[in-house]
């Protein structure tokens, strides 16, 4: 199973290079193809094809990312055309999407390419920019779509509506729209809710609202939210998706997110627990009340 598998890892990251290599050579070992972009510098094993990211999704069967959530998502964005499946291990800090540790790669690595893992789908949204004289600008997202002031130390007026209905008018520094997915990413750190990632469901959080009143919203993933800035002097925002940049938004457009068309496949060991990632990544459960089966996930 896999005969062909792409290595995603940043080449900037000093901590992934002998993971790369070690990787690298245990796939080797296992008779795969491997395929590495040519901008990763770390010293590969011989038989390691340099093959640009922009293929990796017509020539691998599957994807493997070896650093942090970021490197999941990048991954991740790769995989769409196809779409493939994406695995992660994880070399980053919080990783709720890498998912495999480093000293138990190569066990689990083998399970995979013996079959022995649990595949999940993630809904995307799609993030519509649509400023007057200029062509619509469109990008899926994984995690999020992100609105942000563009001038720090200044409110963002904004109005929301879902589903052509007019929600609120919101003061503060930008709102998050999040996938169950990415509703562990910045939304979280928001005071967004944490939601189990097989709900077919978004979250709407603002960011650092200027009334208390003004709450994170749970909708069906079926849902559009259209956000337009009240005209203010000087009122500009910046769009984000996953972390990269859609364009500037200002009182002349509007921000349209909804359901994107296909989904992610990511892949976990077998016996893959949410709620023990959960506990082990936020520290649930800790000192004497702390479950054997946690022993061994820090």
């Amino acid at each position: 199973m896999f005969d062909t598998v792409a290595l995603v890892g940043r080449p900037d990251d000093a901590r992934i290079p002998q993971l790369l290599a070690e990787v690298a050579g245990h796939l080797l070992s296992r008779g795969r193809r491997v395929l590495a972009d040519p901008a990763v510098s770390a010293e590969l094993p011989p038989g390691v094809e340099r093959v640009p990211e922009a293929r990796f999704a017509a020539e691998a069967e599957l994807l493997l990312a070896i650093g942090g959530d970021g490197t999941m998502l990048h991954a991740a964005r790769l995989a769409l055309a196809q779409p493939r499946p994406v695995l992660g291990i994880n070399r980053g800090r919080l990783g709720f999407l890498t998912d495999i540790l480093p000293q138990d790669m190569v066990a689990r690595l083998d399970e995979v390419l013996d079959g022995k893992f649990e595949r999940e789908e993630r809904s995307l949204l799609e993030a519509t920019l649509r400023v007057p004289g200029q062509p619509d600008r469109v990008m899926a997202a994984v995690n999020d779509v992100v609105l942000q002031n563009f001038q720090t130390g200044r409110m963002l007026d904004f109005e929301t509506a879902i589903d052509g209905r007019y929600v609120n008018t919101h003061g503060g520094d930008g709102l998050v729209v999040a996938t169950a997915t990415g509703s562990t990413a910045y939304a979280l750190s928001c005071g967004g809710p944490i939601l189990q990632p097989d709900l077919d469901v978004i979250v709407v959080v603002p960011i650092c609202p200027h009334t208390l009143s003004d709450r994170p919203l749970v909708l069906r993933r079926t849902s559009r939210i259209d956000v337009r800035l009240v005209p203010r002097p000087k009122a500009r925002a910046q769009v984000s998706c996953d972390g990269l940049h859609l364009g500037d938004l200002d009182a002349s457009g509007h921000l349209s997110v909804g359901p994107a068309n296909g989904h992610v496949v990511l892949l976990h060991p077998a016996g893959y627990d949410y709620f023990r990632v959960l506990r082990s990544k936020l520290h649930w459960g800790r000192g004497a009340s702390s479950h054997p089966d946690d022993a061994d996930t820090d």
